[in-house]
């Protein structure tokens, strides 16, 4: 299953999860799903300043699979 949505974040805002204190990412998809995922798959994301764009999260049997910046 694919699923695609959009992020913006300030790098201060994703820093809770990048230290690990949260370890989820919850967010909406475009067709107003809400979908969530360990945060750790974001961190390749992160630049100075922050995370912003579009992505696709790919599962299978509800499994991780990957994630990428479109």
């Amino acid at each position: 299953m694919k699923y695609y949505f959009a992020i913006t974040m300030t790098k201060d805002d994703f820093m809770p999860y990048y230290r690990g204190q949260l370890s989820t990412i919850i967010t909406q998809t475009i067709n107003g799903q809400t979908v969530q995922f360990p945060a750790m798959h974001m961190r390749k994301f992160l630049t100075n300043q922050g995370i912003k764009g579009q992505f696709c999260l790919e599962t299978k049997n509800n499994k991780f699979i990957s994630l990428t910046k479109l």
